[in-house]
């Protein structure tokens, strides 16, 4: 089994961890795009025409499944790669978790991107699966590319700008953005409120991965062996995993669970 992943930079490593653990003998394709990133500021056509780019480098190795680990390029880029790329290839996207986030009663926060907060996607969402529960959209500048670039002090500030941002009652928070994941445990500590009951996080990795082994009808198999292989595609080129992906749990449970071999 071989599954590819892919997005403008390390924000795929959430879904992409979520994957081996499921599947700790699936062969991984990450395909990244380091010559066009970041995407977010990018016109919506240039966005699906980078991405179209990465998925066909992605579908040169035969994956049996696509995820795009990032929502920038599923909200823009999920029906051309589906036209591109199905049925021959099932293309799973990633979508902020706000149905089951709402789910709990509320409040809810969703920490997205500048361009994602208060955009008709975003809203969409909330009027379609958070009807009738209170949600605060909070952006968080310049939060994702800290991740990306693993600046410990951007990462710090972002996270506490965003905080502030985030009203004391809430009891639950969206991560609206595939890097937010990888600094989850950071987010949870800035918005816990002495007193107050657990935060509840609710991120998208464990669903999409879950969603990309049904759509090839295979299960979770945790217990397999550890076999997996991973190949790392930058910008089409094949290449090392990026720097800062192994400042991240998630980038260094991947060379640590497979040989950095491609198998095909």
């Amino acid at each position: 089994m071989k599954i590819a992943l892919m997005d403008s930079g390390i924000g795929l490593l959430a879904a992409t961890a979520a994957v081996r653990r499921l599947r700790p003998d699936a062969d991984l394709v990450l395909s990244l795009d380091p010559d066009g990133m970041p995407w977010g500021p990018r016109t919506p056509e240039d966005v699906t025409r980078r991405a179209l780019d990465v998925a066909e480098a992605a579908a040169a190795h035969r994956p049996d499944a696509l995820i795009i680990g990032c929502n920038t390029a599923t909200v823009n880029s999920l029906p051309a790669l589906r036209a591109r790329l199905e049925p021959g290839i099932p293309v799973i996207g990633t979508v902020p978790a706000i149905k089951p986030a709402a789910a709990g009663g509320g409040p809810v926060a969703i920490w997205a991107t500048p361009a994602t907060t208060g955009s008709a996607y975003q809203r969409g969402l909330i009027e379609e699966f958070a009807a009738g529960v209170r949600v605060a959209e909070v952006p968080c500048w310049g939060l994702a590319e800290a991740v990306e670039h693993a600046d410990e002090a951007a990462i710090d500030a972002a996270v506490a700008a965003a905080a502030a941002l985030t009203p004391d009652d809430v009891t639950t928070v969206v991560l609206g953005c595939t890097h937010y994941e990888l600094v989850a445990e950071r987010i949870r500590a800035a918005v816990q409120r002495p007193g107050a009951a657990p935060l509840v996080l609710h991120g998208s990795a464990g669903a999409v991965a879950a969603q990309a082994l049904r759509r090839i009808g295979e299960l979770p198999a945790p217990e397999a062996p550890a076999e997996g292989t991973l190949t790392v595609l930058l910008s089409g080129r094949p290449g090392p995993l990026p720097a800062p992906a192994l400042h991240y749990a998630e980038g260094r449970l991947l060379p640590a669970t497979g040989p950095l071999a491609d198998r095909g």
